[in-house]
């Protein structure tokens, strides 16, 4: 059974930082590309961050120099370091795990992430 379970979502003022946290069970996990996203109150859900399985990265604009996804594949997790937090990334944070060459895709059931002004 695949599981995604993403942790450290919080209150946090702007301009406070906050670590995301998804451990995944279930998948060989330093195959798969591994990547955050997020859905905001009201609106679809976008990528945020993502890491192939070489160690690869890439950002969404908003996010690029605040944000730093990392992954640790001896503990098959990854992470989301988020600095300089703004009320507009308040959202609800998913972790995903692609391993496009066997159409394999899993989600985590997101963790809360709330910026106050």
């Amino acid at each position: 059974q695949v599981q995604l379970v993403e942790s450290g979502g919080d209150l946090v003022q702007a301009g406070g930082s906050l670590r995301l946290s998804c451990a995944a069970s279930g998948i060989i996990f330093n195959i798969y590309a591994m990547g955050w996203y997020r859905q905001p109150p009201g609106k679809q859900r976008e990528l945020v961050a993502r890491i192939t399985s070489g160690g690869s990265t890439n950002y969404a604009d908003s996010v690029r120099g605040r944000f730093t996804i990392s992954r640790d594949n001896a503990k098959n997790s990854v992470y989301l370091q988020m600095n300089s937090l703004k009320p507009e990334d308040t959202a609800v944070y998913y972790c995903n795990a692609r391993f496009t060459m066997a159409k394999s895709e899993y989600w985590g059931q997101g963790t809360q992430v709330t910026v106050s002004s």
